[in-house]
């Protein structure tokens, strides 16, 4: 096993959106909720601190290697896609210096069952975190992926992919980085 250990920092802001549910009080308007529980969209842990989770960082690693398709040298039209989605784990998340209820908020009028082109709109606010960094462990388990190929598809990831909310994948514009640091080597 490798283990790849990556300074990361954000070029775009980062905009989480976890699923909460919340009961709404009695002959409370549905703006009124939005304003009160928004910030429950947020990842946090038990004592408040918001975090990146891991599967953030391992589902964009896995979609830039599919976007990119690159060929294995010497197997034919083989690509490394399989090795990346099932061989590479990300088990611990990113902690940032940041307490849920310092978190600002953006407001925005998207479709009312959160379907692109719904007919219905409805406000609601997402947690926007203008910049973030930390250190992410990729845990590489398939042998077949070296540093120079892991390297260019997590450079792609930060790109071209994103985290979060409204990321590049999703025809966004939130939650790119870039890789401002890298260790590769075996656990």
């Amino acid at each position: 096993m490798k283990l790849a250990i990556a300074k990361l920092k954000s070029t775009t802001p980062y905009s989480q959106s976890k699923y909460y549910s919340v009961e709404k009080e009695a002959k409370e308007l549905a703006v009124d909720y939005e304003a009160r529980t928004w910030r429950e969209r947020c990842h946090v842990n038990d004592k408040g601190q918001v975090f990146i989770p891991p599967m953030a960082f391992a589902n964009s690693l896995k979609e830039a290697a599919k976007y990119l398709s690159v060929s294995i040298p010497g197997k034919g039209k083989s690509t490394y896609t399989k090795h990346f989605i099932s061989g590479v784990l990300v088990t611990e998340p990113v902690y940032l210096p940041l307490q849920k209820e310092d978190v600002k908020g953006e407001w925005v009028f998207v479709p009312s069952d959160g379907q692109r082109g719904g007919g219905k709109r409805v406000e609601k606010c997402f947690p926007l975190i203008q910049e973030w960094s930390g250190t992410v462990n990729y845990y590489i388990l398939d042998d077949i992926i070296t540093e120079d190929i892991f390297r260019q598809v997590l450079e792609s990831s930060g790109s071209l992919i994103g985290i979060g909310r409204f990321r590049p994948h999703n025809m966004g514009y939130y939650g790119r980085f870039e890789v401002i640091g890298l260790q590769f080597g075996n656990v």
